[in-house]
């Protein structure tokens, strides 16, 4: 390593001049002997002398990865840089913005470097389409869309190019799990991959069934029940509304996390919800008004009431809007 030899006794005051002058190497220790000390340097410093020596590597790892970026990025495009990110198992996906597309490559090796993930994903579009995916390119590591993810003990695997899962419900799903009682029947309208009964199910003693349109995500459900060693669950594939036809019985619990369209399915949810049944219903929104007037006219239309339980902030999607959540419970006007 390319070192500048200095007396001991300078030691601390030349590491402080070459820090200054951004010339020490940051990832490789000092090395200090009887006499002399040795400081790692990134070129030739005519004014010191030079000697090539080993040393120690350090284990340094950033506090975020704008700081793998100073040298390559100015301030300004930094500031730009959205540095939150979703982190799916051994994958990243990242947003980018449209005036740091050209830099794309190199952000995306430094954030395969911060995270030591083995894939980095760009988001290409928002999500779109009946089977809720979203277009990514790969931009750094591996090109392998499969991984599994861990949340609270279960294990969830998935391909980020087929499937739409958000990490960031983590918090969501468990706080729904504390809540159900064992012996509840269960359905997730929506269930994708089988986040809200995997985690549901490996805490509580309960029958869930999930329906998804997306082929793919039930292929992924159904060997996420395998993987997870579960019972007890029925993944079903196909539109909600021309599935719940064949069910045999009411439900004590539905979860309707479609928050783009989940309004479109209040009227089967409420022909399918037992009495007293509660209803996690999810929309985007700036508030709740919206939402609790969607259940509420929903259920006048099957004789039925609503009272509001609770309701929270899941995330926010946009300035001023959210991903919101309400729950409700649902009994029958003539049992008031």
């Amino acid at each position: 390593m390319k070192s500048v030899k200095v007396p001991l006794k300078m030691l601390n005051d030349v590491r402080k001049e070459l820090m200054e002058k951004k010339l020490m190497r940051m990832d490789y220790r000092i090395r200090a002997e009887a006499e002399y000390g040795y400081i790692p340097v990134k070129k030739d410093i005519d004014e010191y002398e030079m000697v090539d020596i080993d040393l120690d590597e350090l284990n340094t790892h950033p506090h975020n990865f704008s700081e793998l970026l100073e040298d390559e990025l100015t301030s300004c495009e930094i500031e730009d840089l959205k540095t939150s990110f979703d982190t799916i198992g051994e994958i990243v996906i990242l947003e980018i913005p449209d005036n740091l597309l050209s830099k794309k490559n190199i952000i995306g090796k430094a954030t395969l470097n911060f995270t030591k993930r083995k894939s980095i994903y760009m988001k290409k579009s928002a999500v779109h389409g009946t089977i809720r995916i979203r277009d990514l390119e790969l931009i750094a590591g591996e090109d392998n869309p499969v991984t599994v993810h861990k949340e609270h003990g279960a294990r969830l695997k998935l391909n980020v190019k087929e499937v739409y899962f958000s990490p960031r419900l983590a918090t969501e799903r468990k706080r729904v799990s504390d809540s159900v009682c064992d012996g509840e029947n269960i359905l997730d309208m929506f269930c994708g991959i089988g986040p809200f009964p995997i985690v549901i199910a490996r805490n509580n003693n309960v029958n869930i069934t999930g329906v998804d349109i997306n082929e793919n995500a039930i292929k992924y459900f159904k060997e996420n029940i395998r993987l997870n060693k579960l019972k007890n669950i029925t993944p079903l594939c196909g539109d909600v509304r021309d599935v719940s036809p064949t069910f045999k019985m009411k439900f004590d619990r539905i979860i309707m996390n479609l928050p783009g369209l989940a309004y479109d399915f209040l009227d089967v949810a409420m022909n399918l919800i037992e009495d007293n049944g509660i209803i996690n219903y999810y929309e985007f929104s700036d508030g709740y008004e919206q939402g609790k007037k969607r259940l509420s006219d929903a259920a006048l239309k099957e004789n039925k009431n609503v009272e509001i339980i609770n309701t929270r902030k899941v995330k926010s999607t946009s300035p001023g809007e959210w991903h919101i959540s309400i729950d409700a419970k649902i009994t029958s006007k003539s049992d008031q």
